[in-house]
């Protein structure tokens, strides 16, 4: 059997992730193929929580910059990544993956209260969970969310999925052709060089508590279990030197 390099870890998807090449809403065969990479992770025994954004549903940022108020923006921007949570749990339970959804805010009949200690238990019972409303708090990412989750529930690794880059460049590859892709950086380049992975807050987070970040690309099948397994894929981000 293969042996992960990682046994507890945070996988942070993009809401457009799950958008595929419709750009809006919910691609069931994108979705599916998620879950089925997630078993496939779960049958290594590692432990799982992930973190959805809801970008393919609404943005709080782009709500706010139209002058909606930026609390109520960001609120709707939680309740969209609610809606992705449990889609992609009803994939995984689809395909025989024990699930559980934990929001941040409370809504009991859909979705279990975030309590960290429940979360940890989910996980040791190779249950994944599935953390949905951000941090319940409005002026703070999904970024944000990963790194505290990551730090609560003591990951040993955040894997950041994307659906356009295949890691970090030094400028946005689609419009400079002269960009190129980091191997490794810290999380003082992040914040330095002002290279667009993670906000402020959430780079500080997983600075100040050590947590490695890997970034890659969901598009390419397998792609996660080549992550846990150790692989050099994408971008590697270290907290400290």
């Amino acid at each position: 059997m293969e042996k992960p390099k990682y046994s507890r870890i945070v996988l942070k998807l993009s809401g457009e992730a799950l958008a595929g090449d419709q750009g809006y809403g919910i691609d069931p065969s994108v979705i599916q193929s998620i879950a089925e990479q997630i078993r496939d992770i779960i049958d290594l025994n590692v432990e799982v929580a992930i973190i959805v954004g809801g970008g393919n549903i609404w943005r709080g940022m782009a709500g706010s910059a139209k002058g909606m108020d930026r609390a109520t923006a960001d609120y709707m921007g939680m309740l969209a990544t609610v809606m992705n949570s449990l889609a992609l749990q009803d994939s995984l339970e689809t395909i025989g993956v024990q699930t559980r959804v934990q929001s941040s805010i409370e809504m009991r009949q859909v979705a279990e209260p975030y309590i960290r200690r429940r979360a940890i238990r989910h996980l040791e019972k190779k249950r994944v969970v599935i953390f949905a409303a951000g941090t319940g708090n409005p002026y703070f990412s999904t970024d944000t969310t990963a790194a505290l989750r990551a730090a609560e529930i003591e990951a040993d690794v955040i894997l950041m999925a994307k659906n356009k880059v295949d890691g970090v460049y030094s400028a946005d590859p689609s419009v400079d052709a002269t960009a190129f892709k980091y191997e490794t950086l810290t999380y003082l380049d992040i914040l330095k060089d002002g290279l667009a992975v993670m906000d402020s807050t959430a780079s500080s987070l997983c600075m100040d508590n050590n947590i490695p970040l890997i970034v890659f690309s969901i598009m390419e099948e397998g792609n996660i279990k080549r992550a846990v397994l150790g692989e050099e894929i994408g971008t590697i981000i270290r907290g400290k030197e």
